[in-house]
């Protein structure tokens, strides 16, 4: 393919055939960073070589209003060409790219776009929304790095990356100089390399020089797939996880990733190694887990569910119907609290008035990811994801990211659940598998196909993620849409394989041979038997039950029985001689069908070198109860000499008629046979159709029997499964509970304030370590009334009190004296619940003996001040910045002092000693320092000179806010002359 010059310093319109080309020739690696990341930065690209053969993207957060100098700072630390990004730049390897401020950038074919940022200023994620465009792009060349910086931007981007089997790097959170976005990557994602800064790139090229992405190996020899189903074992031995039936492809891609972090390069030793180190077995086992999520991902089928499946499903369900959903796979419960919000936002716009409610279980193998999913907080970033409007309604601002609201996740329960191996959930009207499936083989595809199609009702809906499709082969499902991948459960009934259940996936063995029914021994059945021989018969004899098996041998028998050859057998079929070995077998069978004795007349028996007539009797013996349904065969011999017949036979032939006589009641014999043996034929023949149809008749009473067992068996392990879900939450909820009662016993203890909590009649709640010192109380005495309790307290009103409280709800506080002379502040106040309901009183008793003792402390020290004071002649005063008196004790005779207040000397009285006093005070606001002066007032018709120290008063931070002075009476006095007089 011919290619057209490119220069990577600008834009270059190539033709997408020729983009795809260049996009796949390298790796791409963007860095996240915040705008305090250069040193993080500078230590990175000084550890990188000048010819990796990679291409790096810097991704920063940059002031939107001032222009971008980090090329020019990075050229400084690489000897590589460092250049601002531009719209449809070209990306070559062993460049580096900055995106420049106040611009979003994504990457499509190997090129650089720049977009307007939409978000507003404090939610701009441009991390997470070029790490995401990368992964989409660049598949397994993708590399994420993260370095220091404040926030979470570029978590939710590296699970995209590691989705697409791309490489995760994260700077080590102890050495980076802001640590919030590496911590929040490394908690988010398993990162495949965690080291300083300077040490990331090294390691980086180290990997791929030993990646699978680089040397392209797809096929598996028979050596690897034997060790891959040994790290299978492990796994499961460690984890309880099987991963038989997961692609080999998918795991073996994982194995290598975790070969190559650790440089081990035969598949045999790093199965050593994970015997060696229990603790690489669980990172594996998260690695193979792949918990990839975010709310509402793929939006379009969101809008679907809302606008046109929710819809139709509210008209056909009856009022106050709960709706069942389990979400397969959840991880961290996006998705789960994504069908919630949209479940309520249908519902809201649904006109009918109806009462309906939605179940949602959420389930995964991973109990990590499901404990983070339980507490329902997410990090700033959902923002990428969420409309701004949803988060209003339906999230919890805080901190650090955002919480979601009680009615979305009240609908929600989390749970660990290994979809293949343990039962399901059933009676389902959703299910949503998505992007699950994609990591399994055909076979188990298929069976847990058939296991959704039993969960979900009639009419059921299942999702399944944009790169899988519903393959049980058996039209148990019709599609809603094929492009969403929405299907709905048919109620076809071509399905008659009966459903194999989670929990016997797994082959079991089945038993081979046949249990024969042992026979009851019965320890005098040698005493029966003979005298059932003695009563009945007395030649030889044997007991056989129905199998031919002897029980029991009486007189000699040899005659007519031996033993066969080989290993020892006591069964008649195979002990009896030539002659009897043909005939017991249907006489044995009319013995069992018929209580009249069975004879056979002058049978000829060989024995040990020629032969014997016998006579041979069967009965089936019916009592006593311990022998009922075995047979008793008895032997008889029958002299050899025949009967002379009616015609006389001539001398020479004598023996020829003696051998046909024999060869004649042989053949008679033979044809009675014959004719017995075809009537129990063809009367067995009929037998068998009639039990054949019986036996049909059976079986499918039996196969409809077994389906209803096992259906009910499937119903009760998903209540069950759905009983332990349920025990799980409520036991969490309870842990968080234990929590915050500790929380609030030590909040209330540290206080140190006595409290009592008291219920409606006046009983005991509970109380706080402080009120024992008030009152005689024990644990035991929780519930009794508090009235009876013995108390310290010298408030005989407290009981009548607290009824009135109870009676109006507005709180009461009073100032209480002990015993022990210990002054206290009692407030009883209603006690409300959560829903604002009156459930008791609380009462705290507040110590206020060293404040009451400081007060009555402080009167005393005042008391005194004030007599000391008024029996001098000291006049003190404060005046304010603008001189205007704000304070005046042991004021002269001559003026009150409301005339004073407010008031500045010469508004008081204009002479030169008030304007003498006011000079003294401005000088003392100018300079700040104190000062004094002897000035002679006039009062009346006297004059009297007083010593004025005047000194500036000031706040906490030193300010000047006004004048304090002291004015002391001199000695003499002098009488003013009166108007006329010199």
């Amino acid at each position: 393919m011919k290619k057209r010059a490119t220069n990577a310093e600008g834009p270059e319109p190539t033709s997408n055939k020729n983009r795809i080309a260049d996009a796949t020739g390298f790796p791409i690696a963007a860095i996240g960073a915040s705008a305090g990341g250069l040193e993080a930065l500078e230590l990175f690209f000084g550890g990188v070589p000048e010819n990796s053969g990679l291409a790096y993207v810097v991704i920063q957060h940059l002031d939107p209003n001032h222009i971008g100098i980090m090329p020019e700072l990075l050229q400084r630390a690489t000897p590589m060409k460092v250049m601002q990004a531009t719209d449809d730049m070209l990306v070559k390897a062993n460049h580096v790219y900055v995106i420049p401020p106040n611009k979003n950038m994504s990457v499509l074919n190997g090129h650089l776009y720049l977009f307007e940022p939409v978000e507003s200023r404090g939610l701009r994620l441009p991390i997470d929304f070029f790490f995401r465009s990368l992964a989409d792009d660049q598949q397994e060349n993708s590399i994420g790095i993260v370095l220091s910086g404040m926030g979470s931007d570029g978590s939710l981007g590296l699970k995209a990356i590691k989705e697409k089997h791309g490489i995760v790097a994260i700077q080590d959170p102890s050495t980076a100089k802001f640590d919030s976005m590496p911590k929040s990557a490394a908690s988010a994602v398993s990162a495949d390399i965690i080291a300083d800064a300077g040490e990331l790139p090294g390691k980086l090229i180290a990997l791929l020089k030993r990646s699978p992405g680089v040397n392209k190996k797809t096929d598996i020899d028979d050596r690897s797939k034997g060790s891959i189903e040994k790290i299978v074992i492990l796994l499961r031995a460690q984890t309880g996880h099987d991963f038989s039936l997961y692609k080999k492809n998918t795991i073996y891609r994982r194995i290598e990733r975790r070969m190559n972090v650790h440089q081990i390069e035969k598949i045999t030793n790093y199965v050593r190694f994970l015997q060696e180190n229990p603790k690489e077995t669980e990172i594996l086992f998260k690695e193979l887990l792949i918990g990839v999520t975010n709310f509402f991902r793929d939006a379009a089928v969101w809008n679907y569910l809302r606008d046109k499946v929710l819809p139709g499903i509210f008209n056909l369900a009856p009022d106050g119907y709960t709706f069942r959903a389990w979400i397969t796979g959840c991880s961290t419960g996006e998705e789960a609290y994504s069908l919630a919000i949209i479940f309520k936002e249908a519902y809201e716009k649904f006109n009918k008035q109806k009462n309906f409610s939605l179940q949602i279980f959420a389930t995964d193998i991973d109990s990590d990811a499901i404990e983070r999913g339980r507490k329902g907080f997410f990090s700033n970033n959902i923002a990428a994801d969420v409309a701004p409007e949803r988060l209003n309604k339906f999230f919890t601002k805080e901190d650090i990211g955002f919480r979601i609201s009680t009615s979305i996740r009240e609908m929600v329960v989390f749970a660990p659940h290994n979809v293949i191996k343990e039962p399901p959930f059933t009676k389902l009207d959703f299910l949503f598998c998505r992007n699950l499936l994609i990591y399994m083989e055909a076979e188990l595809q298929k069976k847990l196909m058939n296991l959704f199609h039993y969960a979900l009702n009639t009419g059921g809906i299942m999702l399944l993620g944009s790169a899988e499709n519903e393959n049980s082969q058996n039209n148990i499902f019709t599609i809603v849409d094929s492009k969403l991948k929405i299907f709905k459960r048919s109620d076809s009934n071509t399905h008659t394989e009966l459903i194999d259940f989670p929990s016997s996936f797994t082959h079991t063995m089945k038993t081979s041979g046949e249990n024969l029914k042992p026979v009851k021994a019965v320890d005098n059945i040698q005493a029966m038997a003979d005298q059932l021989l003695l009563q009945r018969f007395a030649p030889a004899s044997v007991l056989i039950n129905s199998e031919g098996d002897i029980l029991y041998i009486t007189g000699r028998t040899g005659k007519y029985l031996e033993p066969a050859a080989g290993k020892a057998n006591m069964n008649i079929y195979a002990m009896a001689r030539e002659g009897l070995q043909n005939e017991l077998p249907g006489a044995i069978r009319k013995a069992r069908q018929s209580p009249e004795p069975v004879k056979l007349i002058n049978l000829k028996v060989g024995t040990n070198g020629g032969s014997q007539l016998v006579d041979v009797t069967l009965q089936l013996i019916e009592k006593p109860e311990a022998i009922k349904g075995t047979i008793m065969i008895v032997f008889a011999d029958v002299a050899s000499t025949p009967k002379p017949g009616r015609r006389k036979p001539k001398t020479g032939n004598q023996n020829s008629t003696l051998r046909e006589q024999e060869l004649e009641h042989e053949l008679q014999r033979a044809n009675e046979e014959l004719q017995s043996t075809r009537e129990e034929m063809q009367t067995t023949q009929e037998e068998l159709k009639s039990t054949n149809e019986e036996m049909q008749s059976t079986n499918e009473e039996l196969q409809s029997t077994n389906e209803e067992l096992t259906t009910s068996k499937e119903e009760m392990q998903s209540l069950n499964e759905e009983l332990q879900t349920v025990n799980i939450e409520l036991q969490s909820k309870i842990n968080d509970f234990m929590v915050a009662n500790n929380d609030m016993k030590n909040l209330l203890n540290s206080t140190d304030i006595a409290t009592l909590f008291l219920d409606k009649d006046l009983n005991i709640r509970r109380f706080t370590d402080q009120t024992t010192k008030l009152f005689k109380l024990r644990h035991t005495d929780i519930g009794r009334p508090f009235t009876d309790m013995v108390s310290e307290l010298r408030y005989p009103d407290i009981t009548n009190h607290a009824r009135e409280v109870l009676r109006t709800l507005v709180y009461k506080e009073t100032e209480i004296t002990t015993n022990d002379l210990r002054w206290f502040i009692v407030r009883i106040m209603p006690y409300r619940t959560y829903d604002d309901r009156i459930d008791g009183l609380v009462i705290t008793f507040i110590d206020n003996t060293q404040m009451k003792q400081a007060i009555n402390e402080l009167s005393k020290l005042q008391n005194n001040f004030v007599l000391t004071l008024k029996n001098s002649d000291t006049i003190l005063a404060i005046c304010d910045s603008e001189l205007r008196y704000t304070w005046v004790f042991n004021q002269s005779p001559d003026f009150e002092v409301s005339e004073v207040i407010g008031k500045r000397d010469n508004e008081i009285s204009e002479n030169e000693g008030t304007l003498a006093l006011m000079d003294l005070k401005q000088k003392v606001l100018n300079s700040g320092k104190a000062a004094q002066a002897t000035i002679l007032f006039p009062l009346k018709d006297k004059s009297a000179s007083y010593h004025v120290m005047a000194h500036p008063v000031k706040d906490n931070v030193g300010n000047i806010t006004g004048v304090s002075t002291c004015a002391s009476k001199c000695i003499f006095e002098k009488t003013l002359p009166k108007p006329g007089e010199d």
